[in-house]
């Protein structure tokens, strides 16, 4: 498949999911005027939710700023911000969100980063972000778990795999730090079993790659472990913004004038739902984290305003950063246009 197709699939099932929500949101018999309920949202909760997102974004940027000024590069908190939400956007339309990391390696070249830091700055946030959600997910979870069994019953399973998924990162992560051959070993037999199975074209090209992968990994978290002030840095940065993504739900929760669900069960339905729903192979994890929605949350927003809740949230959380997203993209083409022409006029 081509990857102009994968890009029109990517954006047809975009698409075809912000259908969906607005006929959820719209249909619900039990909520008689869709339209009123929105304009009848409490302004200061509203203006809560864009201060969540916000915030998750600028301390996603100053993960990279920490780390890369450590390092002695000059780079701004703006540009780190834009890198950010440039990877928020191919993460959200490219499947298992397998686009955001390199194209923030590339922006960070592009604003004079050389490719080897970029990627390490990269992956030091990416397991901050991993060892944080799980830790989030799992104490919360600890602490309210009569409650999400209620909630929850018969889908806890769910919320076992994601947890298991992305909580796997940190052990492999520390694993290609100090048994990198124990990793790399695996990783070639599971290479060269998809490609027995015809699932890798390409075996050699595969091995490569991961080689190269395990090298960055094991080169940033040998460079990271030297520096604890450094690592408590990257997961606060990760805490905060993980923080102020998951408690969306709670000023939405508020905006539309619910009440009787204290705010730390309802962050931890936030958590659980972020961590089975975002291992999912879609873009964006479309689908499943509209349906993870309307089955968590079912009876937490009452009198039929789970289908506007899930509009909203879904806006803050995922149509936003595509907006967004898109417009840090054509900014920075923008900028590096100039700056091509201020060094060659002609």
């Amino acid at each position: 498949m081509s990857k102009k197709l994968k890009k029109i699939l990517s954006f047809l099932f975009i698409a075809a999911s912000i259908t969906v929500v607005f006929v959820i949101a719209f249909s619900n018999t039990e909520l008689k005027d869709a339209w009123g309920a929105i304009l009848q949202l409490d302004l200061w909760w509203l203006a809560g939710i864009f201060g969540c997102w916000a915030v998750c974004v600028f301390f996603d940027g100053m993960n990279y700023w920490c780390y890369l000024r450590r390092e002695k590069f000059k780079i701004s908190i703006g540009r780190a911000v834009t890198v950010a939400l440039i990877g928020y956007y191919y993460s959200n339309i490219t499947p298992s969100a397998a686009g955001g990391q390199p194209m923030q390696v590339s922006s960070l070249h592009k604003a004079g980063i050389p490719v080897g830091y970029g990627t390490m700055a990269v992956t030091i946030r990416f397991f901050a972000n991993q060892f944080i959600i799980s830790a989030m997910s799992l104490v919360l979870f600890l602490l309210n778990r009569n409650f999400v069994y209620e909630q929850l019953g018969g889908v806890m399973w769910v919320v076992r795999v994601g947890w298991l998924i992305n909580f796997s990162a940190v052990p492999l992560i520390v694993l290609a730090t100090w048994k990198r051959n124990w990793i790399q070993g695996i990783a070639n037999g599971l290479i060269r079993l998809l490609a027995k199975m015809r699932l890798i074209r390409n075996r050699e090209a595969a091995i490569a790659k991961a080689t190269e992968v395990l090298d960055t990994y094991n080169k940033a978290m040998r460079d990271l472990l030297k520096r604890p002030g450094q690592i408590t840095i990257q997961f606060i940065c990760s805490f905060i913004s993980l923080l102020a993504m998951t408690a969306t739900i709670i000023f939405v929760y508020h905006a539309f004038g619910q009440q009787g669900t204290p705010w730390y069960r309802i962050l931890t339905l936030s958590c659980l739902l972020y961590v089975s729903a975002s291992y999912t192979p879609l873009p964006g994890a479309s689908g499943a984290q509209e349906g993870g929605f309307l089955l968590y949350f079912k009876n937490v927003f009452l009198n039929g305003t789970i289908g506007m809740a899930l509009l909203t949230w879904r806006f803050f959380t995922f149509y936003l950063f595509l907006v967004t997203g898109v417009g840090m993209v054509i900014l920075e083409k923008i900028i590096l246009r100039r700056e091509r022409r201020k060094k060659n006029p002609a």
